[in-house]
């Protein structure tokens, strides 16, 4: 048996939505993730290869590199070998038009109206980033909810994750722990850094139900902040891009003068009324 509380669904209450089907919607509130297969059309998928591609090759800041957040794999320093390895460029929504008529379009607002109700914000202080996952000097992300370092007013927001390619095991695709959204789980089962610990007994039965979340480029994954999620390194030759942001609810600020209140927001599009006017 599972430790600690349930929490309540963040779609419990949320009326119907033509952005999924009822089904869609149960599964992310029972599951805490949903994958959407093919919902990037090839072409935007494409321009946003080669933008990453290019700016990957010129280091175009800001970036983050892997040797900066000493993860298991990676290098020990920015001067040490493989020190200059990218683990993310960072502000994607400002990197290239593409990605802001992305998290823009009604392909990403209807589903994530449904989830998370009539208006939806993009804070730009988390996420907001392609990750960049290279063959050689890539780093293990440990189990971790995106929650541990943002402040809301409600733990309720919800990552968009596009693979601009495939992602498998083999590359260091995303596992998650179905369900793992709605515990509360006692502090003691993180370690100092909130990482989810493994050798913690009580986590034992949970980190047996990991699933992995295999995608081909187009597929977009939605997953809760409070989804325990990890990553090995890439043992493949190929490097594995993603571009990832994350939304909220608009009755869920950031809490002021935390991390997550110090960038703008962007206020995505309403959905039309019936009279054909927005919301």
């Amino acid at each position: 048996m599972h430790t600690g509380s349930r929490m309540p669904a963040l779609t419990e209450s949320m009326p119907a939505s033509s952005g999924l089907t009822l089904e869609q919607r149960q599964q992310f509130q029972t599951s805490g993730f949903l994958i959407l297969r093919q919902l990037a059309p090839a072409a935007v998928v494409e321009q946003m290869r080669r933008v990453t591609e290019d700016q990957l090759r010129r280091e175009l800041a800001p970036v983050e590199y892997e040797a900066e957040v000493h993860y298991p794999g990676a290098p020990q320093s920015l001067e040490a070998p493989g020190g200059h390895t990218v683990r993310r460029l960072k502000q994607a929504h400002a990197r290239d038009i593409v990605f802001t008529d992305w998290v823009s379009s009604p392909l990403l607002r209807d589903p994530l109206t449904a989830l998370l109700g009539p208006r939806v914000v993009m804070p730009l202080a988390h996420h907001n980033c392609i990750m960049t996952k290279q063959p050689q000097h890539s780093s293990d992300t440990g189990w971790h909810q995106d929650i541990r370092y943002w402040s809301f007013e409600r733990p309720e927001l919800i990552s968009v994750w596009l693979a601009l390619g495939d992602e498998h095991l083999k590359n260091g695709c995303l596992q998650v722990i179905p369900g793992s959204h709605r515990i509360d789980f006692a502090r003691e089962r993180f370690d100092d850094a909130l990482f989810f610990r493994t050798d913690h007994p009580a986590n034992r039965e949970l980190l047996d139900q990991a699933q992995p979340v295999e995608l081909q480029a187009g597929d977009v994954l939605f997953f809760h902040c409070r989804t325990l999620h990890a990553a090995t390194r890439n043992y493949s030759n190929e490097t594995k891009y993603s571009a990832v942001f994350t939304f909220r609810a608009g009755d869920n600020p950031p809490r002021p003068g935390t991390r997550s209140a110090q960038a703008c927001e962007l206020l995505l599009p309403s959905l039309p009324d019936a009279s054909g006017e927005s919301r």
